[in-house]
């Protein structure tokens, strides 16, 4: 855990104009910089950095925060990373918990990562220089069809046809850094003295860099430009890169995302770039491994829309059932993942080719939901008009929807597979082995649909929650009782829980800025971020008190004023909840055809309790308790 008072010097030291300036042109006006808000298109600026409260906000789509959650929101990076980065820009070293016996101490592990970084930079460099006197290699891409431009958009390069070229971009071709960053091969055959011999990974190959989410190479892979196998060869796992993680792509595609609202995976590097030229940027690929978790929850970052595109063949469906399981633990009800499958003799590259970039983009749009896809699956190929078959496809059902969140999608694709297979939705659950309630739950959603808003976190709870998140300071003035009354509570049990963590954790530091950068990587997140986009859209003189400057007495005295009042309206709310709590136990207990002597005390016990709430909070103002 990073400590807070860490937390606080290091936002104290970033400059938000200057980290955010690296991205967006701003402008100065007034005590505030403007520029287009780059999380939504727009004409005119509505995207406002506060240099004196460090703090960004735009008045068009709602996207606010921190130095750090501009990085976490525009670069992709988790927080964790956001902060390093910006340690970095300030020479600071992020505190770190007690290594690991046997684990390299974190300086050497930095040092060690930025000297692999340089190496795979000058072989950037180097690779891309080569391309220029390379004739059959850039006959190669125009035949592909790209530009100049684009090859030098994704920094493509040549390696070429030699077994040690790279001694011609190192004074010292045996560095241990070529090897560790799989640049070079060591043969286990010696050389005269006794050496191993050295020669380069790619030769004869059109090389993509592969960049992580800073912009940094750490990762090669090369495509043979004759007959040659492999066709693609990847760098080999190193300490700055892992297949199972990367994506190819990412970093060039990021504002091609946003502006699409949705992230394009295929299945090759060249598909990448020839999408990228032919007007769908927004695309990025797996490097030759199946799409992981890990794969999909570096695009929820993006985006919540994720759209993969496979060939039509058996191998494509082997790919699109594998990234449909990557993807399952991560179906929230505010996300899609949706499945398109091209003929089997089209990639996207030639499809788009052949009828054009509507064509493609109307194949888009019409691609299969994961619900379909799911239920495709388990039921192809089985006889369901016998007991047979759906029992068949429920046994392949269960693992699938055992990964799924408790939701209301997952609800509903247990509606439509019980439809298939004949049985009730408890049946289904039952022998998948999920919770009885939650499906439920779901079921009721289902037939009242206008319930499925009610999700959100409404009345009492949201004016709690509000407070909370304003001044998260008042969640160290609340009692152990009281905080439990709000971790206990039937509805949002799990946000209150979240949030005290919090600010708990920051103690007397906690602030807005922070417990809105704590929040972004919560699975809560869609619900924090209403209410915090409520509080920021208040007046200005309330997101002044909100992000004080501690330097101005007079803001600091109007801001405890403020602490004062929300306290007493948040202890008032935690009443009421207590208050409705009591009420609902009663209800319950009394609708029993009968008492023993024990659960009539008990109901005896609990009415006195709410009688006294009830005089605390008749002078309240919050329209009388109900009786």
């Amino acid at each position: 855990m990073i400590p807070q008072s860490f937390l606080q010097d290091l936002l104290n030291r970033v400059d938000i104009v200057e980290v955010v300036g690296r991205y967006v042109q701003l402008k100065k006006g007034g005590a505030n910089f403007m520029g287009l808000c780059p999380f939504h298109n727009e004409k005119s600026p509505s995207f406002t950095v506060s240099p004196t409260k460090q703090f960004y906000h735009c008045f068009g789509c709602g996207a606010h925060g921190s130095a750090i959650s501009f990085l976490m929101e525009h670069a992709g990076l988790g927080f964790v990373e956001a902060v390093e980065e910006l340690a970095r820009n300030v020479g600071l070293d992020v505190p770190r918990e007690a290594p690991i016996p046997g684990a390299p101490a974190p300086a050497a592990q930095r040092a060690q990562t930025l000297g692999l970084v340089d190496v795979m930079t000058r072989a950037c460099d180097y690779y891309r220089k080569q391309l220029r006197g390379a004739p059959a290699a850039i006959e190669y891409l125009k035949r592909r069809g790209l530009t100049g431009e684009i090859a030098a958009h994704f920094g493509l390069g040549y390696a070429p046809d030699a077994w040690q070229n790279l001694e011609a971009a190192f004074q010292n071709y045996r560095d241990d850094q070529l090897l560790d960053a799989g640049l070079v091969i060591e043969s286990e055959k010696g050389e005269a003295g006794g050496a191993k011999r050295r020669y380069d990974r790619f030769r004869d190959r059109i090389m993509f860099p592969i960049r992580n989410t800073k912009g940094q190479v750490i990762a090669f892979g090369g495509r043979v430009l004759d007959k040659g196998e492999p066709k693609y060869l990847n760098s080999p796992e190193t300490p700055l890169f892992s297949k199972g993680s990367e994506l190819y792509g990412l970093f060039e595609a990021r504002t091609g995302i946003r502006d699409a609202g949705y992230v394009l995976v295929v299945e090759g590097y060249m598909d990448v770039v020839a999408l990228a030229q032919l007007g769908f940027p927004q695309a990025v690929a797996t490097l030759g491994t199946a799409c992981t978790p890990m794969h999909v929850q570096k695009l929820l970052r993006q985006t919540e829309t994720v759209v993969f595109s496979f060939d039509g063949d058996a191998a494509g469906r082997r790919a699109a059932r594998r990234a449909l399981e990557a993807c399952l633990q991560h179906a929230d009800d505010n996300r899609s993942f949706k499945f398109l499958f091209l003929p089997s003799e089209h990639d996207p590259d030639s499809y788009v080719r052949e009828y054009g970039a509507n064509a493609f983009a109307e194949e888009v749009s019409r691609a299969m939901p994961l619900s379909q896809f799911l239920i495709g699956e388990v039921t192809a190929g089985k006889e369901m008009h016998q007991p047979e078959g759906r029992a068949r496809a429920l046994f392949e059902a269960k693992p699938l929807l055992q990964q799924m969140p408790a939701n209301a999608l997952r609800g509903q694709i247990l509606h439509a597979l019980a439809e298939r297979v004949g049985s009730s939705v408890e049946e289904v659950a039952e022998l998948c082995e999920l919770q009885i309630s939650a499906v439920r739950r779901q079921n009721a959603w289902d037939k009242a649909p206008a319930k499925r808003e009610k999700r959100r976190v409404v009345g009492t709870e949201h004016r709690a929650l509000q407070n909370l998140l304003m001044f998260p300071v008042l969640g160290n003035e609340l009692t152990e009782e009281e905080t439990k009354i709000l971790q206990d509570g039937r509805h949002h049990a799990e946000i209150f829980s979240e949030v005290l963590a919090h600010c708990h954790e920051m103690g007397a530091q906690a602030d807005f800025r922070f417990m809105s950068d704590r929040l972004r990587t919560s699975p809560n997140w869609a619900s924090f971020d209403d209410i915090l986009r409520e509080i920021l859209a208040f007046e200005e003189n309330a997101r002044d008190l909100l992000l004080f400057d501690p330097a101005d007495e007079a803001q600091v005295e109007r801001r405890e004023e403020q602490i004062a009042l929300r306290l007493t309206e948040l202890r008032s709310a935690i009443r009421r909840l207590q208050y409705d709590g009591l009420c609902e136990a009663l209800e319950t207990i009394f609708k029993r055809p009968s008492l023993t002597s024990d659960e009539l005390r008990h109901a005896q016990a609990l009415s006195r309790q709410r009688d006294e709430l009830k005089r605390l909070l008749a002078p309240v103002g919050t329209g009388g308790a109900r009786s």
